[in-house]
C-alpha cells in the first residue's frame, strides 16, 4: 500500500516583529487596550467635547516588548486624550420577560450613553 504524505516542509521564514507601544487602561470602571491615535467608546464622562482628559489609572504599559505591570497601577504613567463626542449612544439592547403559561410578556430597552475619546499619547 502506498503513503500519501500531504505535508510538506515548511520554508524558513523570517519573521519581523513589529513592537508598538500599548497600555491597559482603567476609564470609569471598565478595562480598555488603547494605543496613540485609537478612538474608543467609553462610559459617559462629564468632561465636555473638544476637553482635553488625562489617566492615570494605567494598569499595564508595553513599550517595544518591554512590559511593566503596575499594582495596581504603574506609577507615573498617564494616558492622554481628546473627546471628540460626548453624547454617543450605543446599540439598543432588548430585555424580553416572559412568565410561560401565564400570559405575561414585557419587552424593554435602553441605548448606553458613551463618550468617544481619541487617544493622544501614552506617557
Amino acid at each position: 500500500m502506498k503513503s500519501c504524505s500531504r505535508e510538506q516542509p515548511l520554508a524558513a521564514k523570517t519573521l519581523k516583529k513589529f513592537y508598538f507601544m500599548y497600555a491597559i487602561v482603567d476609564i470609569a470602571g471598565s478595562q480598555f487596550k488603547v494605543e496613540a491615535g485609537n478612538e474608543i467608546f467609553v462610559p459617559r464622562l462629564p468632561q465636555a467635547k473638544d476637553a482635553e482628559v488625562e489617566f492615570d489609572k494605567v494598569l499595564l504599559v508595553d513599550v517595544e516588548g518591554k512590559v511593566k505591570v503596575g499594582a495596581p497601577y504603574v506609577k507615573g504613567a498617564v494616558v492622554k486624550a481628546t473627546v471628540l463626542a460626548d453624547d454617543v449612544k450605543a446599540d439598543k439592547v432588548l430585555v424580553f420577560k416572559k412568565i410561560r403559561r401565564k400570559g405575561f410578556q414585557k419587552l424593554n430597552g435602553h441605548r448606553q450613553k458613551l463618550t468617544k475619546i481619541k487617544i493622544n499619547e501614552i506617557a
